[in-house]
């Protein structure tokens, strides 16, 4: 399926140095603001007090963090959850908890006291559903993990391309897909906005979306490689991403379609989900084309790889393959 095809193949490698010059500075900056600024974690990875409550009606969130910032609860996440008359805080974890892993008489007082707090937003008090501690512990071996299995699927996905197709273009995705997911972090880490766990599950779903991207463009170089003679491998490389082009405006297309519906209508609970898969496709295919294409352009990708010798006949051997 094409909404539309472009006869004349377009000369993206003869930019290239450009563009890998762009994706240098960028990369640059992201890793600046992650060292200058770090990232804002949220109470899943540095521990504190999930506070659930439900209201008979929409809870007013406007008046809550008010009502919370009044009695000294600065800058306390305060969202949705599941329904609008469902809501969930998020109280940080405070100096004293700190020393103790397990707190959780603590976590039922700042409940009752946090329920005290919001009966004055409305005629009809909260009702407290659950209050929840989250020790530091628990945090570090939460953001353990999530680093693991970030390095986990980047060398399956090393492995799956090495064999798929040949190590230049395993080491030149990678390279692009770790400068995605570097990219979705430096955002978050200017503008602080929060990282949960349901961010680094959008940070995972990048890395397997842009490979996706990275192999229909490889595909269709290899089969250009084996089908014509006499291109170079830039003009293989421009006539892959040519080629493609219709199908990258679909596929992502219809993919952001849904992710901005998220981002406008899926509330605070998915907002930062929704904006790290924003960055991610965008910048997706951007480094699927623009950064890994040229990448292994320069690692030396030719046609011989991908061309079989043809076995040389045995003198001794006939035309019916009898030996004489």
């Amino acid at each position: 399926m094409e909404f539309f095809r472009i006869k004349k193949d377009i000369p993206i490698m003869r930019h290239a140095l450009v563009f890998n010059i762009i994706s240098l500075i960028t990369f640059a900056l992201a890793v600046f603001f992650l060292a200058a600024r770090g990232l804002n974690f949220s109470v899943e990875f540095t521990g504190g007090t999930l506070v659930e409550v439900h209201y008979a009606e929409s809870a007013p969130l406007a008046e809550i963090r008010a009502a919370l910032e009044n009695a000294g609860y600065s800058d306390v996440p305060v969202q949705h959850f599941g329904s609008s008359q469902d809501v969930l805080i998020r109280l940080p974890l405070n100096l004293q908890d700190a020393a103790a892993d397990s707190a959780a008489p603590d976590a039922a007082r700042q409940g009752e006291m946090v329920l005290k707090i919001l009966s004055a937003t409305t005629a009809t008090p909260p009702e407290l559903r659950r209050s929840d501690f989250v020790g530091p512990q628990v945090g570090r071996d939460l953001a353990e993990n999530g680093a693991l299995a970030l390095l986990f699927v980047v060398v399956g996905i090393m492995i799956y391309l090495a064999f798929r197709f040949e190590w230049r273009f395993s080491v030149s995705t990678i390279i692009a897909n770790l400068h995605d997911v570097t990219i979705i972090l430096g955002f978050f880490a200017f503008f602080q906005w929060e990282f949960s766990l349901s961010v680094l599950a959008a940070v995972l779903a990048v890395l397997g979306y842009s490979v996706n991207e990275s192999v229909v463009v490889f595909d269709r170089v290899r089969e250009t490689f084996r089908k014509v003679r006499g291109m170079t491998t830039a003009q293989v490389l421009d006539r892959a991403i040519t080629s493609t082009i219709s199908r990258t405006v679909i596929t992502h297309g219809s993919t952001q379609a849904v992710v901005l519906s998220m981002l406008i209508f899926g509330g605070e609970t998915l907002h930062n989900f929704a904006l790290a898969l924003t960055i991610g496709i965008c910048f997706g295919i951007y480094s699927s084309v623009l950064v890994a294409s040229p990448i292994v352009m320069w690692l030396g990708v030719s046609r011989e790889q991908f061309i079989k010798p043809a076995k040389a006949k045995d003198p001794t051997m006939t035309a019916d393959g009898a030996c004489v």
